[in-house]
C-alpha cells in the first residue's frame, strides 16, 4: 500500500479544479441557488480523477523502457544515449522521462516529454559532455505518466542502473582516423604539406608531373620510354614516435570544462593512433615530480589498447615537473632516435629558461616538438575595447603575457626546437598536421 501511494501524485490541473469547486461552495454562502451546482461539480472532480486514477493504476498497465550508449564514453566530446520506451498500458500517455544522470555531470533539472499511443515505441536521444575521466554511474529511469484527464500521474521507476567509464576522446581519435591513410590530409583544419625530398624506401616508377622532386628523375627508364619517369618513395616505416605528457600543476589550468592535461591526453590517444596507423612505432611517457606511465615504442597489435588505459588513469600533480628526472628518462628509456611530442604549458620566459639547457640536451638525442598552450581569454582580454582604468590595466597585463609567450616562442625557436603553440580546442588537429609535415620533410 506504501509503494503505491508513493506512485500517486496529483497534477496542477487537479488543484485548480478542486480550488474552483472550493470557491463555488464559498459563493453559495451568498448564492444558495449555486450550492446544488457545487455539490455536482464536486461529485463529477471526484468520479474523473478515481477514473483516471483507476486507469492509471490497473494492473494491466506496463511501460518497458532501456538506454543504450556506447560502450566506452569519450571525454570532452558529445556522447549520444538513447532511450528506447515502450507503451503496453492500453492509453495514449503523456510521458515526462526524468533520468537519473552521474553525478559527475552536475545536471540539477534534466526532463525529457513525449507523448505514446498505445503499444507504441519511441527513441529519444539526448546528449552528455563529460569533463572528467573516469566511472560514470547511471541509475533508474523515472517515467511520470498521465493521460488526457491530466488529473493524477503514475510513477514507475525502472531499474536500469549500470556503471560506464569515460575515456580520454575515442570520438576524436576516430576522426583523423582516416587520415593516417593519406600521404596529404584533405580533411578540414588539416593543412595540405607538399612532401619536400622522400626517404630512402622505393615503391614505384611513375611519368613525371610538374612538382616532384628532380632529383628523382630516372634517366635510364625515362630514356626507354621517350618521356621523363620518376622513382617514387614511399615515406620511411617503423620510426619511433612518443608522447611525453607533463602531469604538473601548470597543467590543471581548466578551458571549457578541461583541464590542459586532458586535452593533452586526448591528442595523445589521437596521435598515437594516427602515427600506428602510419605504420610507426608509439610510445608514452608522463611525468611530474616523479616519473608515472612509461609504454616502449612499439606497433604491436594491443599498443594502442595499452595506451589508452595508461591516459585513462593519468592524474594532475600539485608539484612542479621535474625537468632532470624526465631527462634520466629519456636518455635510459628510450633507445635510437625518436620523434618526442612534449605537452607542457610554461608560465613565463623565467620558467622556460630553468629547463631550457635540459630541453637542449633532449633535442640533440632525439626530435623533440613542444606543445604549449595559448591562452585564449588573455588573447580576447588584449583585444577588447576599453571603457575604463580596469580595462586598460587588463590590457596591459595581458599584452605584456602575449609578449612573453612569443618570447618563449622565438627562445625555443632559436636553439632549433620545433614548437607548437595551439589553442587546446584545435591541439589535436596541430599536431597532426606537425607530424604530417615533419615525416614529409624526413625530418624523423
Amino acid at each position: 500500500m506504501i509503494r503505491l501511494l508513493k506512485k500517486i501524485n496529483f497534477t496542477q490541473r487537479f488543484f485548480l479544479l478542486f480550488s474552483g469547486i472550493i470557491f463555488v461552495f464559498a459563493l453559495s454562502f451568498l448564492l444558495p441557488l449555486l450550492f446544488p451546482v457545487a455539490q455536482t461539480l464536486l461529485v463529477l472532480a471526484i468520479i474523473a480523477a478515481w477514473i483516471d486514477g483507476v486507469l492509471l493504476f490497473r494492473k494491466s498497465f506496463k511501460l518497458e523502457a532501456k538506454r543504450e550508449h556506447a560502450n566506452l564514453l569519450s571525454l570532452g566530446d558529445k556522447n549520444n544515449i538513447q532511450l528506447e520506451i515502450h507503451n503496453l498500458s492500453g492509453l495514449n500517455l503523456e510521458l515526462k522521462i526524468i533520468d537519473e544522470l552521474p553525478e559527475q555531470l552536475q545536471y540539477r533539472d534534466f526532463a525529457l516529454f513525449i507523448s505514446l499511443k498505445d503499444r507504441e515505441t519511441k527513441k529519444i536521444e539526448y546528449e552528455i559532455f563529460p569533463t572528467k575521466r573516469g566511472k560514470y554511474n547511471f541509475g533508474n529511469l523515472n517515467i511520470i505518466s498521465r493521460t488526457r484527464l491530466n488529473l493524477v500521474t503514475r510513477l514507475d521507476s525502472i531499474d536500469l542502473q549500470h556503471e560506464v567509464a569515460v575515456y580520454p576522446s575515442i570520438i576524436q581519435m576516430k576522426k583523423y582516423e582516416l587520415n593516417a591513410f593519406r600521404s596529404i590530409a584533405n580533411t578540414l583544419g588539416l593543412k595540405k604539406i607538399r612532401q619536400i625530398g622522400h626517404s630512402y624506401e622505393f615503391e614505384q616508377i611513375k611519368t613525371y608531373v610538374t612538382g616532384d622532386d628532380n632529383r628523382s628523375v630516372n634517366w635510364k627508364a625515362s630514356s626507354r620510354r621517350g618521356e621523363l619517369m620518376v622513382n617514387q618513395y614511399e615515406q620511411e616505416r617503423l620510426q619511433q614516435v612518443y608522447a611525453i605528457i607533463d602531469k604538473s600543476r601548470s597543467m590543471k589550468m581548466p578551458f571549457n570544462g578541461l583541464s590542459l592535461l586532458d586535452y593533452a591526453i586526448n591528442t595523445s590517444l589521437v596521435i598515437s593512433n594516427v602515427s600506428l596507423q602510419k605504420h610507426d612505432k608509439m610510445g608514452l611517457l608522463s611525468f611530474s615530480d616523479k616519473i608515472g606511465s612509461v609504454i616502449k615504442a612499439d606497433n604491436k597489435r594491443n599498443q594502442l589498447s595499452s595506451i589508452l588505459n595508461a591516459l585513462y588513469n593519468e592524474k594532475e600533480h600539485v608539484l612542479e615537473a621535474n625537468y632532470e628526472l624526465l631527462y634520466y628518462a629519456v636518455r635510459n628509456l628510450i633507445k635510437g632516435r625518436s620523434l618526442l611530442f612534449l605537452f607542457t604549458n610554461f608560465d613565463s620566459i623565467y620558467a622556460l629558461e630553468r629547463v631550457l639547457p635540459i630541453l637542449r640536451k633532449i633535442n640533440h638525442l632525439h626530435l623533440l616538438v613542444v606543445i604549449f598552450f595559448e591562452n585564449t581569454e588573455i588573447t580576447a582580454q588584449a583585444e577588447k575595447d576599453c571603457e575604463n582604468m580596469m580595462d586598460i590595466y587588463l590590457q596591459t597585463i595581458a599584452r605584456k603575457q602575449i609578449a612573453e609567450r612569443s618570447l618563449i616562442l622565438h627562445e625555443l625557436l632559436k636553439h632549433g626546437i620545433q614548437t607548437i603553440v595551439s589553442k587546446p580546442d584545435e591541439l589535436s588537429i596541430n599536431t597532426i598536421n606537425k607530424y604530417l609535415e615533419l615525416k614529409a620533410r624526413g625530418m624523423i
